[in-house]
């Protein structure tokens, strides 16, 4: 086996910073102020603990999926509907 890396592509200081800026814009418990700066660590940190909630939510969301169409008839309007949207 081969211990070969790929190796990342270089990126300006300025472009991670750009990076980073949206990045934090796109988490909600970050501050969005633009004068206060969030060190790097944290944006990283706060990321993946969104993507953490996004996921139970995801998980929340299909376990009840799933018990509403396992307590509802198979052959009504309304289970159709619901198949149809998850498909």
């Amino acid at each position: 086996m081969s211990s070969r890396r790929t190796r990342a592509p270089n990126i300006t200081e300025n472009e991670l910073n750009d990076l980073l800026s949206r990045l934090q814009a796109l988490i909600p418990e970050l501050d969005h102020n633009n004068e206060t700066r969030v060190s790097i660590s944290r944006v990283l940190k706060e990321t993946c603990d969104h993507i953490r909630s996004l996921q139970k939510e995801v998980k929340d969301l299909s376990d009840r999926l799933s018990d509403l169409l396992e307590n509802m008839d198979p052959r009504s309007a309304q289970a159709g509907i619901i198949r149809s949207l998850i498909m």
